[in-house]
């Protein structure tokens, strides 16, 4: 089972979910995940023919998910590139979390991809992060 589900959205414009993991690499590669499969119906269908290296630092692992989550959204865009993560390193000093994270995909094709909807954008509306019980979860609202 994948490490992330769907919560009943409160707006018709939205979509939440919840996605966790043992490590913080865990939880953010099943965020990113769960993103895309919003957009894509079959994330299988995403072929790992081009790289993009991420590399990203906050003070706050919230905001470095945030963050990490909208480059997802940025290359779909800009790039017309679909994208998974694969390796996520996130390393932490005493004031800041670093990630470094491979996103390996392939460009946007509609006879291949079943397309869903297209997400517009990351909310910071109710995203949060959180430890319990040894596990990580993380819970995202994104605008459609």
């Amino acid at each position: 089972s994948m490490p992330y589900r769907y919560l009943d959205n409160v707006a018709t414009a939205d979509v939440a979910f919840e996605a966790w993991g043992d490590t913080p690499e865990e939880m953010f590669a099943a965020a990113a995940d769960a993103a895309m499969n919003v957009m894509v119906g079959d994330l299988d269908t995403i072929t790992p023919r081009t790289k993009r290296i991420i590399e990203l630092q906050d003070d706050d692992i919230e905001l470095l998910l945030f963050r990490f989550l909208q480059e997802f959204l940025f290359y779909k865009d800009a790039e017309q590139l679909l994208v998974r993560s694969t390796k996520i390193e996130i390393t932490a000093t005493e004031e800041k979390f670093y990630l470094r994270a491979e996103a390996v995909g392939e460009t946007l094709d509609p006879g291949k991809h079943d397309l869903v909807v297209d997400v517009k954008a990351v909310t910071m509306h109710r995203f949060s992060v959180a430890q319990s019980q040894g596990r990580w979860l993380a819970s995202v609202i994104l605008d459609i």
